[in-house]
């Protein structure tokens, strides 16, 4: 199981991170086209490219082909949402957010999976990239719709897991790379 490869590769400074992954993913509450559809499109949000090799074949297995999709597609829609509601936000001139957005987001209206997923997806993916104007916003859907603060915690749980896991063996890869160099 690539998620025991994932486990087994973090170094021992890193045990939390071991344990919790093994926790956010192997004991989530989540239904498995709710993990899975999280897992995968943080692991995109990550850039972390072992993070992602790992994880993608296990989340594919366990997706439809719908599920696979959307939840790519909520990793890529919340990477350039997120850098525009963010800096919008992040701005000190108030008039930047009564101005049109002029960006093309129909996936969100029409995402191809059920939108209470595609919702915690980007919720997720927000998490990851920092954005709280669209925390805020996937934050509200979800409650409207009934989804209990239990369940969006355990998609943020997930999110900061998997890109901690991906940040320490990225920066691994890099020491390593360092001392065989010299």
């Amino acid at each position: 199981m690539a998620l025991d490869e994932l486990k087994s590769a973090l170094p021992d400074y890193a045990k939390d991170l071991r344990l919790n992954l093994g926790s956010v993913i192997g004991n989530s509450a989540l239904p498995a086209q709710q993990l899975w559809g999280t897992v995968l499109a943080c692991a995109i949000a990550s850039r972390s490219a072992r993070v992602l090799r790992e994880l993608e074949p296990e989340a594919r297995a366990n997706l439809s082909a719908e599920a696979y999709t959307a939840a790519k597609s909520a990793a890529a829609i919340m990477a350039m949402n997120n850098v525009f509601y963010r800096t919008r936000h992040l701005l000190s001139d108030p008039e930047y957010g009564t101005l049109r957005a002029g960006l093309r987001m129909n996936v969100i209206g029409n995402p191809g999976v059920a939108k209470i997923d595609f919702e915690l997806w980007s919720l997720a993916v927000s998490a990851v990239n920092g954005c709280g104007q669209c925390l805020d916003s996937h934050e509200q859907v979800l409650r409207t719709a009934g989804v209990d603060r239990e369940t969006i915690q355990e998609a943020f749980k997930i999110a900061a897991v998997i890109q901690a896991v991906g940040t320490t063996l990225d920066a691994e890869a890099v020491l390593a790379e360092a001392v065989i160099a010299e």
